[in-house]
């Protein structure tokens, strides 16, 4: 039986995941969309397999023997591709899910269904709007022209934002809740629209509008494939184990 594992990442589960199955053949697909990925400990795949289809033709050229689904929890498209092609392949499936955050109390937070509802939940008095969003999402804000938005992005953004008012960042995680507060405070931040994307890694920016008293928009999760899911890299290396040991890899 082959001991080919192929990881769709781009999280930090994925690569301490990667690293924890260095005994298997393991080999990590990141889609390509940020420009200096963080290094990886096994090798990388960069760029799209061509759909569902290509994907499926992938696992079963590569022989692949198991694949994991260690994405963003916003990622819907690439894993409900998972999903199918696993399916068309006959490749056991493992997905690897990042518990939400959930709220506490001193949280103000409004959930919406995507970008157009966070733009209309901002409503239509000027404020200090911070994005923290991916570089796809914040295009939309452009139909929110009154607001002054501070975007934060891993690979900058362009085209910029067609708004009179708008400022940059390049940040990659993980953030603290003091540099957060920090920089909500000396930026005069109202507002925050985020998605919940659970984990330590950006959660200092909730903690600090938290303690500010900001409030939070925050982008529902996608609806995903039901498939055979751990909420952590320690659980998802067990599920792992017992997946080789059942079939004698």
């Amino acid at each position: 039986m082959t001991r080919r594992i192929l990881i769709l990442g781009g999280t930090t589960e994925a690569r301490e995941l990667a690293g924890a199955l260095a005994r298997f053949d393991v080999a990590l697909s990141l889609a390509g969309r940020t420009a200096r990925p963080a290094a990886q400990p096994v090798p990388v795949r960069v760029g799209g397999f061509g759909g569902v289809a290509g994907l499926a033709g992938y696992l079963r050229a590569e022989r692949v023997g198991l694949l994991v689904d260690a994405t963003h929890p916003y990622a819907a498209t690439i894993s409900a591709h998972a999903a199918e092609a696993a399916d068309i392949a006959g490749v056991p499936l493992l997905a690897v899910r990042r518990p939400g955050w959930e709220r506490v109390d001193g949280d103000d937070w409004v959930e919406v269904a995507d970008v157009r509802a966070a733009v209309a939940a901002l409503g239509e008095v000027p404020r200090r709007v911070f994005l923290a969003l991916g570089r796809q999402e914040v295009a939309g804000f452009a139909a929110a022209p009154q607001h002054d938005y501070l975007i934060r992005s891993v690979d900058p953004v362009e085209p910029k934002l067609g708004v009179p008012q708008a400022e940059y960042l390049l940040g990659r995680g993980p953030f603290d809740a003091e540099a957060e507060r920090a920089m909500l405070e000396a930026h005069g931040i109202e507002r925050i629209v985020c998605k919940n994307s659970g984990g330590d890694a950006t959660y200092g920016k909730i903690v600090a509008a938290r303690e500010l008293g900001v409030r939070v928009v925050m982008l529902a999760r996608p609806v995903l494939p039901e498939v055979p899911a751990v909420g952590s890299v320690a659980a998802a290396q067990e599920w792992v184990g017992h997946w080789a040991a059942r079939r004698g890899v």
